[in-house]
């Protein structure tokens, strides 16, 4: 009976290691990837870090993951439903809202390659 019962735990645990892995590269490349610091008009700051498809958002010393949503073309946006944020990134410039409260947390955010006339780095293709 013991060696069915620690046979079917190996079973187990190897059919979770296997449908976890995916998971577990994505979130090591979250890890792996530098973020990207956003300084905004109104004195605030964010970081996001990630992919365009896998976004982390820095704000207020806390991470947020944001989910992609349709959008209009030209722009991205994410959001976490869970606390409200919503971040709309657009050609020149990106805004944080609280949808919750209906607030615009940060505006004209730009990343320093932004203000030298370079696409947000969300916009750029994987290879």
């Amino acid at each position: 009976m013991k060696k069915n019962s620690l046979l079917l735990l190996l079973q187990v645990v190897i059919a979770s290691t296997v449908c976890l892995a995916p998971f577990a590269s994505q979130a090591q490349n979250l890890r792996n990837t530098s973020p990207f610091s956003w300084s905004c008009s109104n004195g605030m700051e964010l970081k996001t870090s990630g992919t365009p498809e896998n976004l982390t958002l820095e704000w207020n010393s806390r991470s947020f993951v944001m989910n992609k949503e349709t959008s209009l073309p030209g722009s991205l946006r994410y959001k976490n439903m869970d606390t409200g944020l919503d971040l709309v990134v657009l050609g020149n410039k990106a805004m944080l809202f609280n949808i919750k409260s209906g607030v615009r947390l940060a505006d004209f955010c730009q990343t320093a390659e932004m203000k030298g006339g370079k696409d947000p780095h969300l916009f750029t293709k994987a290879e």
